[in-house]
């Protein structure tokens, strides 16, 4: 017959706690790791962001194109805000005003249909070619 050993015989009440202690600092270090390593992944880097507030900034100040999204009219400065509040849903997504332009500025993700610009002139062209334009412009 084999003797039923208790956790006991290979560890006391003390050792039990300074091994439990142990589990729970080295998961709170590497939590503590990930967290403070997961708001520099997950946002541009400062001069990105400042681009793609210039982009969004330069869209709002053309006061006579026209954006069409999903078939529909909308002014400047309803499209500058349209493409800030996408900017702010894909955070994790936009890394660079390049990825803002492929993420936010080029299409809608819902139907597929690329977003349009017409300028004041009459030329029509897609959003996404024309932020990366104007991104040339800014660099």
């Amino acid at each position: 017959m084999i003797p039923k050993l208790s956790f006991s015989v290979f560890f006391d009440e003390y050792h039990v706690v300074s091994l439990m202690n142990e589990r729970l600092l080295l998961f709170l270090l590497c939590l503590f790791g990930l967290l403070s390593v997961a708001p520099a992944m997950a946002e541009a880097p400062t001069k990105e962001k400042a681009k793609i507030q210039k982009l969004i900034d330069h869209v709002r100040g053309l006061e006579d194109a026209t954006f069409i999204r999903n078939g529909k009219e909308h002014d400047a400065a309803t499209a500058a805000e349209f493409l800030r509040r996408k900017w702010r849903a894909n955070t994790r997504s936009v890394n660079s005003a390049e990825d803002f332009i492929t993420v936010a500025g080029t299409g809608s993700s819902t139907t597929g249909k690329p977003y349009i610009i017409r300028l004041g002139s009459g030329k029509s062209l897609p959003c996404g070619e024309y932020l990366a334009q104007q991104l040339k412009k800014i660099e």
